[in-house]
């Protein structure tokens, strides 16, 4: 007889076997931290390299590495991603596997994955040093997951669609970043490591996983303070936003924007932030002051959004820089931001293509120009004038990375959504 609950076996139950290889540290370090979740489901896990194994198995030493493998109870095999998934069934926490399984190409892309996972363990004597440097295939699931968002999506509300692709952005931003912090740290907890993907929007991964990093427990008035910008956020987009009159759609739109950069950026993440800081992880919040930034440079690499600034500067221009030199590799990098926001404004809103990317172009040519001579000369990186020129180069053109058909198309009825507007 069956159990009733499907991911507890009955007493002394075994559903089968979870078969790993041995000689891999990336497969037995999964192995350690999931053994006692398996084994309470009913799966008991043994290397590949058992000799019950390969007379069980019947494949030739070539094949018999090459994925990891569930045997069932009742001898049905599955290997790869179709295992994974399998597994998933009895794991509750597993389930966006089982998702991503069941949508359109989902499929295709877990089998791809997992086989560039596999391809790339380079295990020899119970080691794996995986590859450190940037390539394109790090960037592979990012792409892959952001096309998937897009097609199922597209009968979808515009700003549905937005957040779909951010979430995949967001999803494909994490793989490339834990993947490199897992290259370099050899005692990352399965427990930090979901603590990272599920519970932290930053990219900071070397520092958040490692456990070794402490972090001292904030002070209250920082608490004080991120209360008070989410409540100023609030104010902004619940309130102020109303009072502008109907007909001023992109007005009240900007506002409400505003209002809302105020109440998660700076609001929620920073309390977030402040919380794994109590906790004693090393969690830096996102935004720091960007008001206050006296130049550009200061203001893309310290103050805005330092979780993006983590991904693009350690996984797009420390690769490029070698090879183009540092102003080539700078511009290409604000290239890759302008397309990246262009997949979360221009695609959901089907216009204003083109304008994001010119928008992080012209940070970039700002930052060379404060660099140069004339721009030292006219002491842009510091001071009046250097706040002065951030200001105008951030502020001004603003309406090229939030143009109005975005506004209007996907950022108003959002607001409409939740009740700002």
């Amino acid at each position: 007889m069956q159990p009733t609950n499907p991911t507890s076996p009955a007493p002394g139950e075994r559903r089968g076997h979870v078969l790993y290889d041995g000689d891999c540290r990336l497969c037995v370090t999964f192995a350690k931290r999931l053994r006692l979740t398996l084994r309470s489901r009913g799966f008991d896990l043994v290397p590949l390299q058992s000799e019950w194994v390969e007379e069980q198995l019947h494949l030739p030493a070539s094949e018999l590495l090459t994925e990891m493998r569930v045997l069932t109870k009742g001898g049905k095999l599955r290997g790869g991603a179709e295992a994974i998934v399998y597994l998933a069934r009895f794991v509750w926490w597993a389930w966006p596997f089982r998702l991503l399984w069941a949508l359109p190409g989902g499929k295709t892309i877990m089998q791809h994955g997992y086989r560039w996972i596999a391809r790339n363990r380079h295990c020899t004597s119970r080691t794996c040093p995986l590859p450190r440097r940037s390539s394109w295939k790090n960037w592979l699931p990012m792409i892959l997951l952001t096309v998937l968002a897009r097609i199922v999506g597209q009968n979808f509300a515009p700003w549905i669609v937005m957040c779909m692709v951010a979430a995949a952005l967001l999803a494909g931003c994490k793989w490339i970043t834990w993947w490199d912090a897992y290259a370099g740290l050899p005692d990352i907890t399965l427990r930090r490591s979901l603590a990272y993907l599920l519970l932290w929007p930053g990219m900071d991964s070397r520092v958040f996983l490692d456990p070794k990093i402490r972090s001292e427990k904030p002070p209250i008035r920082e608490w004080v303070f991120a209360f008070a910008k989410m409540l100023l956020g609030i104010s902004i987009a619940w309130g102020v936003a109303r009072t502008i009159p109907v007909d001023k759609v992109l007005l009240r739109g900007w506002v409400g924007m505003i209002g809302g950069i105020f109440v998660i950026h700076f609001g929620i993440f920073n309390l977030l932030a402040l919380a794994w800081q109590k906790a004693g992880v090393q969690a830096q919040p996102l935004m720091h002051c960007p008001i206050a930034a006296h130049s550009l440079g200061e203001f893309w690499s310290i103050c805005w959004n330092r979780g993006f600034n983590d991904v693009v500067r350690r996984h797009v221009f420390a690769p490029l820089q070698p090879a183009c030199g540092v102003v080539i590799a700078m511009l290409l990098t604000f290239l890759v931001s302008g397309l990246i926001h262009e997949a979360v404004i221009s695609v959901p809103a089907h216009g204003g293509y083109g304008l994001p990317t010119l928008y992080f172009l012209l940070q970039g040519i700002g930052i060379l120009f404060e660099r140069s001579t004339v721009g030292r000369k006219l002491k842009l990186r510091h001071g009046v004038r250097g706040w002065c020129f951030t200001f105008i180069l951030t502020a001004g053109p603003a309406y090229w990375l939030f143009p109005p058909v975005f506004v209007e198309r996907v950022a108003v009825p959002f607001l409409k959504f939740i009740y700002a507007l």
